[in-house]
């Protein structure tokens, strides 16, 4: 047995699955899915999928709430598959992307801790749906929906609008969204 082997082995040290690999593209706000239609198109006999995660939210506009489907990163689609040269002079030529994340050793790639986090909120496609809670003392009790289990990433809670602000890891920064909750009371 080699010797990286058998490091592989003490450290548990795993082969990159190339499709759990993510990376990043820049696209103008509002445009986010005509490009990732194009992308999918450019890329239909390949293994790349983009990915625009979407969540939705309660809001007031005269006096009426509406659910309404907002973009969780605006201006951003994040795509699943190694990039190769080739994919990557093919992606440069897809309209309406305005920059290809790089890094100092090639494309940018997202870390697999902040993509756990996002697909694990994502859990109707690219869709953040509504969590269910209820108040138990000072704390916030998640009972169903993309939150539960994780309640740490909560930092602020607006009863009145049905929203918790969350803060969430994405291409090294820490970005603060909104994401819609319903409230629960308890029936004694």
């Amino acid at each position: 047995m080699d010797w990286r082997e058998r490091l592989k082995q003490l450290t548990g040290f795993k082969e990159e699955d190339e499709s759990e690999i993510w990376h990043a593209v820049f696209v103008k706000t509002g445009n986010e899915e005509t490009v990732k239609q194009k992308i999918a198109y450019t890329f239909k006999e390949s293994y790349i999928v983009p990915v625009v995660p979407k969540r939705c939210i309660r809001e007031r506009k005269n006096g009426i709430w509406h659910n309404r489907i907002r973009t969780l990163f605006p201006g951003y689609i994040l795509l699943k598959g190694n990039i190769t040269t080739k994919d990557y002079y093919i992606l440069k030529t897809v309209p309406g992307i305005l920059r290809i994340l790089k890094g100092v050793n090639g494309l940018y790639r997202i870390e697999p801790d902040e993509i756990r986090v996002i697909s694990r909120l994502m859990t109707e496609g690219e869709l953040i749906g509504t969590s269910t809670a209820f108040q138990q003392g000072d704390s916030i009790v998640i009972t169903e929906g993309p939150l539960f289990g994780l309640e740490g990433l909560i930092q602020s809670v607006d009863r009145r609008k049905g929203r918790v602000r969350v803060n969430i890891s994405f291409l090294g920064d820490l970005r603060t969204v909104d994401l819609d909750i319903r409230f629960i009371t308890a029936s004694t």
